[in-house]
């Protein structure tokens, strides 16, 4: 019986295919300047067929499960020259292709404009999500390497999103009661109506504040209101980015810039504010440029936490990389 058994195995091993070694490809993505990109379209056809990835963080891709013979990669991405490499692979081979370095194409200017507002909105759409312990907005930075300007609509729109958001009501409810607490302003006194009047007034500096300085200057001016995570570089490099970046900005044609369209809605806030606050609250014009220093102050720490510590607590910070190029 044993005998009959093990003659049964071995003829049914025999009539099963040998399994088929196979190979992998993998590599990494830069652009001119040495920058990984993050989110190019990498394809592969071979033997086995065709298979499509997107470049990770660090511009890698990996491709496994190829068989032996010859491939063709192909790399591409928005508003930049298509790659092609092509090559043989052995059995099993596990191969390391040369770095791929994407080159602008000459019409980038004429053939992306039209989809800059698409790839603006999915990217807007990601960071409208963005909550610092699932609670918190984090929704003014963005974290795609090369993101797409906010045209003036997307602009009010972030504006608005942040402003209705109920985050922002329960924060204005906590500045309205730490007032009332010290009776600031006095005349308002500490019944409940003191207390309609420190909310309203509260909501009201953070309504003119973020429309002003987040989106009616920066659409005249053409200058983009988000903090752009740099990620790469050294310690130093990254603190002095995001130091600076509390009073440099980036244009909507990417270059950087003083940031006055935020210094001047600061400052329109701050003005707008002595319409409804009480005289003897009112700000005189040496405590508003004092009030904007440490405001400045203030940003150049959050966006030094922005570079090393928020991102990791927030979970839906943009990873979408088909809304990177």
């Amino acid at each position: 019986m044993l005998a009959a058994c093990l003659l049964a195995l071995s003829a049914l091993t025999m009539r099963l295919p040998a399994q088929e070694a196979v190979a992998s490809l993998h590599g990494v993505i830069t652009d001119r300047e040495g920058a990984v990109c993050e989110g190019a379209r990498v394809t592969v056809t071979s033997g086995s067929g065709s298979n499509t990835v997107f470049s990770d963080n660090q511009g890698r891709y990996t491709f496994s499960g190829l068989s032996s013979g010859p491939y063709k990669l192909t790399i591409s991405g928005i508003g930049f020259a298509p790659q092609t490499l092509t090559g043989e692979l052995t059995t099993g081979e596990s191969r390391e292709l040369p770095p791929v370095v994407l080159l602008i194409t000459a019409s980038t200017q004429v053939t992306v404009t039209a989809d800059l507002q698409e790839i603006a909105a999915a990217q807007l759409q990601i960071e409208e999500q963005q909550r610092i312990l699932g609670v918190f907005p984090n929704f003014y930075i963005s974290y795609a390497k090369n993101a797409a300007p906010l045209t003036p609509k997307q602009k009010y729109q972030l504006a608005w999103r942040s402003q209705i958001d109920p985050m922002s009501f329960v924060f204005t409810g906590i500045t309205a009661g730490v007032e009332q607490s010290s009776n600031t302003p006095r005349s308002w006194g500490q019944n409940g109506s003191g207390f309609a009047k420190r909310y309203a007034a509260a909501y009201g500096d953070g309504l003119t504040d973020t429309f002003l300085a987040g989106a009616v200057f920066p659409s005249w001016f053409h200058q983009d209101p988000r903090y752009f995570y740099k990620g790469t570089g050294t310690i130093r490099s990254r603190i002095w980015y995001a130091i600076n970046s509390a009073v440099i900005c980036r244009t909507d044609s990417g270059r950087r810039q003083l940031n006055y369209s935020g210094l001047m809605g600061d400052m329109a806030s701050a003005g707008l504010s002595n319409l409804y606050y009480p005289a003897d609250y009112r700000n005189g014009f040496g405590l508003t440029l004092r009030n904007l220093a440490i405001g400045k102050a203030t940003q150049a720490g959050q966006n030094i936490l922005q570079e090393f510590v928020i991102k990791r607590f927030t979970p839906k910070a943009s990873k979408d990389p088909t809304t990177q190029y």
